[in-house]
């Protein structure tokens, strides 16, 4: 299932845990680097891996936002959502993004550089509102930082 490389990777990585299981975390990310998305295989695999049910797996891929069960762009945005954020011009934000890119929220742009995303709480309710760019946080945006982000990205 997954490349030579990234199968020893992730033998090492479950050698850290005393119980296989939670090494789930870890090996999504492996199978998200490889495939650019955790696919459905990635999930039944880690599951017989790891000892755990598919639906356990499934569980925790759908949990977190930072894996993707489809096929993204390179940046994924995600527009904070929850009521500081709301408050402080989120809303305005997602709308920009979505004239700007040609996409809705949910979306991947044509050239595959942008997938737009709403998610609860990125945990900067004091420098709301709050964009993500991949790993990458950004405060107190605006359309005009928001635009400059983009830009600094094509």
């Amino acid at each position: 299932m997954f490349s030579q490389a990234n199968e020893t990777k992730l033998n090492e990585i479950i050698t850290h845990y005393p119980v296989k299981r939670s090494a789930v975390l870890p090996a999504l990310y492996i199978a998200q680097e490889e495939h650019g998305y955790v696919t459905d295989d990635d999930v039944r695999y880690i599951a017989e891996r790891l000892d755990m049910r598919v639906n356990e797996v499934e569980e925790v891929v759908t949990f977190y936002t930072m894996y993707s069960r489809q096929p993204i762009g390179k940046y994924k945005l995600q527009v904070c959502r929850t009521l500081s954020c709301m408050l402080l011009g989120a809303e305005q934000i997602t709308e920009h993004l979505e004239h700007k890119l040609g996409i809705g929220v949910g979306e991947t742009t044509t050239d595959g550089r942008f997938t737009l995303q709403e998610v609860e709480c990125l945990g900067y309710c004091d420098l709301a509102p709050c964009l993500q760019v991949n790993f990458d946080y950004h405060e107190k945006v605006t359309t005009g930082s928001v635009d400059d982000i983009i830009n600094k990205l094509s």
